[in-house]
């Protein structure tokens, strides 16, 4: 397939390489012209314009910063995307975007006879530079399945999500379930230090556990996406003690956790509406009631 690839950063960088390894005809282009140094040396083209590196082209990539840059390069000037790609040619943007701004260019775009995907990317650079990316893919399924192949070349979890901007609005999901964590990290093993245990011993705890084990994202489909919050494994009530001793623990050495007080609130809510013998994720369904949205999935009859 013959690819024009934009953005030749720590992530795009190492995929355009592994799209020429996997036998794709590229022409690149990056604002900085040494990047693609080892593209050229592998049998890429250069191209001086993003509208160059589209012009002949099946399938165009674009894997930049974020929304401004997409915006810039795809429809921006003389010099877009939007200027030199031939009607029929696919535009892919592995970004992580705006979903609100991929509906914009997917529109523009449209106009003109070009189909256009969001298929952000997940698993950091050593899975750019391994092809073992997750690539989350939102727009027409027929055009998905058209590029899949190519996408196959920098990823081994490719998946079709939704209509346009569905990609865009998991890749968020999932970052902000990582960022946020992070803080919680940072809350439970500062106070765990300060109490007097070393780093090491509280990771060997914790990941031995049922965190650890992956047992809180299994909780998603096996009792949340169902609702089935009388099938208690860990009561919400004695979540609740638990969640009050840490928090308890930290104010004795004060630890400020901003995070873990405002998951105390909540499950206190919960107890108010009467939810203590119920499951502990049964917390989850004040996040629900704020937003307006039950989290389920239709259930397959059996």
């Amino acid at each position: 397939m013959r690819i024009g690839f934009i953005g030749l950063g720590n992530m795009g960088g190492p995929m355009a390489l592994n799209l020429i390894k996997a036998g794709h005809q590229l022409t690149v282009h990056d604002i900085r012209r040494n990047m693609a140094d080892a593209h050229i040396a592998g049998g890429a083209k250069w191209a001086d314009t993003p509208a160059d590196a589209a012009r002949d082209a099946d399938l165009v990539l674009t894997s930049l910063p974020g929304p401004k840059e997409v915006e810039a390069v795809a429809t921006g000037g003389e010099n877009g995307i939007i200027h030199g790609i031939r009607k029929g040619t696919v535009y892919a943007d592995l970004s992580t975007n705006s979903p609100t701004l991929i509906r914009r260019l997917h529109a523009t775009f449209a106009e003109k006879g070009i189909p256009m995907l969001d298929a952000p990317v997940s698993g950091g650079v050593p899975g750019a530079r391994n092809a073992t990316l997750a690539v989350m893919v939102g727009g027409d399924e027929k055009i998905y399945n058209q590029i899949k192949p190519a996408l196959d070349g920098i990823g081994d979890k490719v998946s079709y999500v939704g209509a346009i901007g569905a990609g865009a609005v998991a890749k968020l999901v999932h970052n902000m379930i990582a960022i946020c964590s992070m803080q919680v990290l940072a809350e439970a093993f500062t106070m765990g230090v300060k109490a007097g245990v070393p780093a090491d011993a509280l990771f060997t705890a914790v990941q031995n556990g049922a965190y650890g084990q992956g047992m809180l994202l299994r909780a998603l489909p096996k009792v949340i996406f169902k609702g089935g919050f009388d099938r208690v494994s860990f009561a919400l009530k004695l979540a609740r003690k638990d969640l009050g001793l840490a928090t308890e623990l930290a104010r004795e050495h004060n630890v400020a956790m901003p995070v873990a007080n405002i998951v105390e609130q909540d499950m206190l809510e919960a107890l108010a509406h009467g939810l203590g013998d119920k499951d502990s994720s049964a917390a989850f369904t004040v996040q629900e009631d704020r937003a307006g949205v039950k989290v389920r999935v239709a259930q397959k009859p059996e």
